[in-house]
C-alpha cells in the first residue's frame, strides 16, 4: 500500500527523505515523493486563509518555532508544507520556498529569492537578492535544480530546467543557466554537454556569442545570443566574493 502524502510531508520536513538524492555522482528525483505531492494537490480543496488568501486547504505554510533555529525575518516570506529548512538557515523577506524543496544548514536566502518545487540547496550556500531557482513537479522523472554546498549565486541569477551546480562554485550576478543556454569552459576550452553539471569550483559569468546564421542585418545591429562562461576555477579555500571580483574585472 502506497504511503500517504501526509506521511511523506512529515518526512520531507524532518529531512528524513528528499525529493532528489545524489546516487553514483548523479542527482536523481525521488518519484514517490513527487507523486505524493501531486496527490496532495489533487486531494486539496480551495479554502480561505487569513483575509484574502485562497489556496488548497492541506497546503498551508509551514510553522516554525524558535527551537527550530531557523531565522525568518518579517515580513512577507513563505515556506510551504513539505519542505526541509535546516537549522541556521536565514530567510530574508520577501522570499518563497516551494513544496518539496530542501535547504541545508547555514544557507542564506536573501530578499526576493524563489526556491522552486523540489529544488535542492546545500550547506552554506548564499542565494543573493533576486535569485530564481526553478521548480519541477511534472513529469515526475525530471531532476530538479540542485545547488551544492558552499556555492555563491549572485543577484538576479536564474537557474532552471534541472541544472545542477556542483559544490564551491561561484555564479556571477545576472547569469542564466538552463538546458538551452550553452556553457563554455574557457579554462579547458570546451563546450559543456547539454545537461552536464556545472563542475566543482567553477566561476561562471554571463557572456554572449555570435548567431549561427549571421547575415547583414544581424551583423549591422550587433545581435548576439546569451551564454555562460566558466572564466576560472577557484581554490576551495579562496573567498568567493574576491574570486568573483577578480573574474569580473
Amino acid at each position: 500500500m502506497p504511503v500517504h502524502w501526509q506521511e511523506i510531508f512529515k518526512k520531507l520536513e524532518s529531512g528524513e527523505i528528499r525529493s532528489a538524492t545524489k546516487e553514483n555522482g548523479k542527482w536523481v528525483p525521488n518519484i514517490e515523493v513527487k507523486e505524493s505531492i501531486l496527490e496532495a494537490f489533487s486531494e486539496g480543496e480551495l479554502s480561505l486563509m487569513e483575509a484574502c488568501y485562497i489556496d488548497k486547504h492541506n497546503l498551508t505554510p509551514r510553522v516554525f518555532e524558535p527551537a527550530d533555529e531557523v531565522r525568518i525575518v518579517p515580513f512577507g516570506s513563505t515556506v510551504r508544507r513539505g519542505t526541509y529548512v535546516s537549522r541556521g538557515v536565514i530567510i530574508m523577506p520577501p522570499s518563497y520556498i516551494n513544496i518539496g524543496a530542501f535547504v541545508d544548514k547555514g544557507t542564506l536566502v536573501d530578499s526576493h529569492v524563489l526556491i522552486g518545487s523540489c529544488a535542492q540547496v546545500g550547506k552554506n550556500v548564499h542565494l543573493a537578492a533576486g535569485v530564481k531557482l526553478g521548480g519541477v513537479l511534472e513529469p515526475v522523472g525530471l531532476s530538479p535544480v540542485v545547488i551544492e554546498d558552499n556555492c555563491f549565486v549572485g543577484a538576479g541569477s536564474i537557474i532552471v530546467e534541472g541544472v545542477h551546480v556542483y559544490k564551491n562554485s561561484v555564479i556571477a550576478p545576472g547569469v542564466v543557466l538552463s538546458r538551452s543556454v550553452p556553457v563554455y569552459d574557457a579554462v579547458h576550452q570546451r563546450l559543456l554537454k547539454k545537461g552536464e553539471p556545472i563542475p566543482e569550483n567553477s566561476v561562471v559569468i554571463p557572456g554572449s556569442r555570435n548567431l549561427k546564421n549571421e547575415n547583414d542585418f544581424t551583423r549591422a545591429h550587433g545581435l548576439k545570443l546569451s551564454c555562460a562562461i566558466i572564466i576560472k576555477y577557484r581554490d576551495e579555500k579562496s573567498d568567493a566574493s574576491l574570486v568573483l571580483e577578480e573574474a569580473l574585472r
